[in-house]
């Protein structure tokens, strides 16, 4: 399989689906022991590497054998490639692993898979919520096969965000806080969830109206951008650069709230 044409999407999306399928329960598997078995900070790190690292050999495998000839721009075992080719998948085997080792329901499978750069397939599978967010390029999103699409509130006031917070990177702290205060006074609130693929998946959905965040990597956001668009909205840059994947940061958005969500990020950011 060589060109996109005579590339089934659809079969190469139910391989990614087994594979999920497979990785999470392997994930719940160990999750559901991390109270029981594991005591210290170390074991706690362990566990986490672990589950990643056997999760990301699950997936590669699986997802190469699915689609021969692809590359894998990945967290764990590719964290330092960036090279595009005909095919590549970019995936994180488990995004949350800080919600994942304190017992939190609130992680994600993320994969997306990229036609010379742009994503044409995308899960974020939530193992623990039993929720799989699903999209192919052209033909919408899905949320465990039912279509799902952006919110249509059109008035900030009635809004909800998401966002991330800064935990090695404070350079930018003073612009976060000062549109943190601007949303808090006038949206209904902010949410961190501690996921950016599960960020994006429940902007496309309509639970959230909007998401923003600074520092992320392809991994966390590749998947979600194709959910997003798929549902009607739209992911930029701050700056409102379509080319978002490899940026440094990364707003999602309704299309009706997507310009003065954009301009109050813009001013914080840019000031």
């Amino acid at each position: 399989m060589s060109t996109a044409e005579s590339t089934d999407y659809s079969e190469i999306l139910k391989n990614m689906e087994s594979a999920c399928d497979i990785v999470g329960a392997f994930q719940l598997e160990h999750w559901n022991q991390i109270g029981d078995e594991v005591v210290s900070d170390k074991s706690h790190n362990q566990l986490v590497s672990f589950v990643d690292q056997e999760s990301e050999k699950t997936l590669v495998d699986r997802l190469i054998k699915a689609l021969p000839g692809s590359t894998i721009i990945g967290e764990e075992s590719a964290s330092n490639n960036r090279e595009i080719t005909e095919y590549t998948w970019v995936i994180d085997p488990l995004d949350g692993t800080t919600n994942y080792l304190h017992g939190l329901p609130v992680f994600s499978i993320s994969i997306a898979l990229l036609h010379e750069g742009v994503p044409v397939i995308a899960i974020v599978d939530c193992p623990a919520l039993n929720e799989r967010f699903t999209a192919i390029k052209g033909n919408g999103a899905k949320l465990n096969g039912k279509d799902f699409s952006v919110a249509t509130n059109t008035e900030l006031t009635h809004s909800l965000l998401a966002t991330g917070f800064p935990y090695h990177d404070f350079a930018e702290m003073d612009s976060y806080l000062e549109v943190l205060t601007y949303f808090m006074k006038h949206t209904r609130g902010l949410r961190r969830m501690g996921s950016a693929a599960i960020d994006l998946a429940y902007t496309a959905c309509g639970r959230f109206d909007a998401f923003f965040e600074l520092h992320l990597s392809p991994w966390d956001v590749a998947a979600g951008v194709l959910l997003v668009r798929e549902a009607g909205g739209i992911v930029t840059t701050f700056e409102g650069n379509d080319e978002v994947i490899f940026a440094d940061n990364i707003l999602a958005s309704s299309s009706s709230l997507y310009p003065s969500i954009k301009k109050s990020v813009q001013q914080a950011f840019n000031d």
